[in-house]
């Protein structure tokens, strides 16, 4: 399959990642932010009706993640506790200060690792001057961090959920190679503006 974009350090593909992962090999990091299966893409919040974002069906069902898990000894999945994965005590956590009342004040990533838990303390409008379009846009520090906690020496790292591309963005810009699976190309384009980028404006 043609790659969406390509650099030296990112690889995007733009389709169904049940389709592209089987032809890819095999990774030191799955990294990923999978839809939760909440319909959070069928309802406006007042960030996204302020700014223009596009909903659709993307949020509507919980995807089955369980295979992705055999294509790398490491894995970290943000809203993990909403698939079914094996009991891990090697938990992240990103903890959001200024969380308004009616949004968690944290969100949890399962991870494989037998280590003690983590957290991370970030909050929302910090990241306000990286949002580039996606409902639910991790922050670069928190995919960065999760990197760094779950795979310090890993060098290649797969996003079959990418998004706005986030982790691909973390990975660049620590020096490993990631690939990134993203069916809705909006967010394809959006991606590889970010990853054109070679220092991410903040």
């Amino acid at each position: 399959m043609k790659p969406y974009y390509q650099d030296e350090y990112v690889t995007i593909y733009h389709g169904d990642c049940v389709e592209i992962v089987p032809t890819l090999g095999r990774f030191d990091l799955l990294l990923t932010d999978p839809p939760y299966g909440i319909g959070f893409g069928q309802k406006h919040t007042k960030w996204s009706a302020n700014r223009g974002v596009v909903l659709g069906e993307w949020d509507a069902e919980t995807p089955d993640i369980a295979w992705l898990l055999d294509v790398a000894p490491l894995a970290c999945v943000w809203g993990g506790e909403r698939f079914g994965l094996p009991v891990s005590r090697g938990w992240l956590a990103w903890v959001k200060p200024d969380a308004p009342p009616t949004f968690t004040a944290f969100e949890l990533a399962w991870t494989n690792r037998d280590v003690p838990a983590r957290w991370i303390k970030h909050s929302i409008s910090a990241t306000n001057r990286e949002r580039v379009g996606h409902p639910t846009q991790k922050p670069l520090c928190v995919m960065s961090w999760s990197i760094q906690q779950v795979g310090p020496n890993a060098m290649t790292i797969l996003d079959p959920f990418a998004g706005s591309g986030t982790t691909g963005r973390a990975a660049k810009d620590l020096g490993r190679k990631a690939v990134l699976i993203e069916r809705e190309e909006r967010y394809c384009e959006i991606a590889a503006k970010r990853m054109a980028q070679e220092v991410l404006p903040l």
